[in-house]
């Protein structure tokens, strides 16, 4: 795939240096769509077989082709069959990108910038789309199979993809460059802890030790930056809960990928167009509590609903798991508390940091480095508070050693020898902790 950026809509769809006959060729593959659209209805399109469908587009390109007096050769037939298909039943432009598993984020800066991300960096693609118009279709066909909206009153939306990968779209006005879309994909099969540990995420005993936490039913938040892999450990820490019980999972977008066979989905909803109909995520913390939940996992708390999720926590709802936006484990408790302000509580610092103390047991922190690698840095235990100050406790850590004449980040993980309070609980409990934590206990 190509790297540098082309010279015309022909070039940067087709990748070919013939910009004439290359526009000519997306005129073909527009005519050709559209000609498919006026003899079958959308709605109809959806019940013909794969075999029927391409029937129907070979059949419509020669014709197209024969009209224009134009001598296809096998590859670009080929080519023209998939694009078509692509519009008539996938994302377009973006299916190709969509369908390569070794992308994982997609970027469309307006008709003529499309943007990926591949093995944590960033690559200009050789896609492109034929207008903003086509960029505008794309998101229709994206949320209105979700009852969603996008116009110039509501230019924002986030939304998912079938396969669960996270769409956010944008609009002018309020973006300049045109329509905009950001997709995060999420593999069908989720990331497993062997995969973590494998790709140097995490050392073996450390998995060993979040895997015992979660047995013995400690509160835990993930926090990280944008794209730092919050989601994915959430979803690694989830696989550990033990089979039987019921889990009730509240996102704003569904995208956690729980395969345990009692797990109940809810999902908040934006107002409709009389602004009714709301659903928040604070609101269905709420509701989740009246449903015999076992265990709560908040995809990401953002708002007042961490209020709702420490009174959670602090009311028998033990082993709850979420992730927050933070730069540092004690950014996290800032944030925390920052956030239990938005609920628009009157209570003091003082109050606010006590929850948060008697709430949570554990802090897991990752970080996306420079050289694209995403990696658990801190594993902190939060032990109580001093006066007005929540004290924590590094239990393991990420220790940078400098970069190699390629880039990539050189360091390893390591205990600090400190023995956590928790430490206690497992083991009343028969839950073994790992022997490279015990044996470096200093107390």
């Amino acid at each position: 795939m190509a790297v540098t950026q082309p010279t015309s809509r022909g070039e940067r769809y087709w990748g070919s240096a013939k910009q004439q006959e290359q526009e000519k060729l997306l005129e073909v593959r527009d005519d050709i769509h559209q000609a498919i659209l006026d003899e079958v209805e959308p709605k109809l399109l959806d019940t013909l077989s794969e075999e029927a469908l391409m029937e129907r587009i070979r059949g419509t390109t020669a014709e197209i082709a024969q009209r224009y007096r134009l001598a296809l050769t096998l590859k670009t037939r080929e080519r023209l069959y998939a694009a078509v298909r692509a519009e008539l039943r996938g994302f377009g432009p973006l299916q190709e990108l969509l369908n390569d598993a070794s992308i994982s984020e997609i970027m469309v800066n307006g008709a003529g910038q499309v943007h990926i991300e591949r093995y944590g960096k960033l690559e200009l693609t050789d896609v492109a789309f034929a207008d903003d118009a086509h960029v505008r279709r794309i998101i229709e066909k994206i949320i209105s199979p979700l009852g969603r909206w996008i116009d110039e009153t509501s230019p924002m939306i986030d939304a998912r993809l079938p396969d669960g990968s996270r769409v956010n779209a944008i609009i002018p006005p309020v973006v300049r460059n045109g329509p905009t879309i950001t997709i995060r994909k999420f593999a069908e099969d989720p990331l497993t802890p062997a995969d973590l540990i494998n790709f140097g995420s995490v050392a073996e005993d450390m998995m060993e030790l979040m895997r015992a936490c979660v047995r013995a039913r400690l509160n835990i938040v993930v926090s990280g930056g944008t794209g730092s892999g919050k989601t994915t450990t959430l979803n690694v820490l989830s696989s550990f809960i033990p089979p039987g019980q019921r889990i009730i999972t509240i996102e704003d977008a569904a995208e956690l990928q729980l395969r345990d066979d009692h797990v109940i989905s809810l999902e908040s909803r934006p107002p409709n167009l009389e602004g009714s109909g709301e659903v928040t995520i604070r609101q269905l913390m709420r509701n989740a509590l009246r449903m015999r939940p076992d265990r709560i996992v908040v995809g990401e708390v953002r708002g007042g609903e961490a209020l709702d999720m420490l009174q959670a926590m602090n009311t028998g709802h033990d082993g709850s798991l979420s992730t927050v936006h933070s730069n540092s484990p004690r950014d996290t408790l800032s944030r925390l508390e920052t956030m239990v302000l938005m609920a628009g509580t009157e209570l003091p610092s003082r109050a606010i940091r006590e929850q948060i103390t008697s709430a949570l047991d554990l802090i897991i922190h990752q970080t996306r480095f420079s050289d694209g690698r995403r990696r658990l840095t801190h594993i902190t235990e939060v032990q109580g508070i001093e006066g007005d100050t929540i004290t924590l406790q590094d239990i393991c850590r990420f220790e940078q050693q400098g970069t190699d004449e390629d880039g990539a980040v050189l360091g390893a993980h390591a205990y600090t020898g400190l023995r956590p309070k928790f430490a206690e609980k497992l083991l009343t409990q028969g839950i073994e902790l790992p022997a490279g934590l015990t044996q470096t206990w200093t107390g």
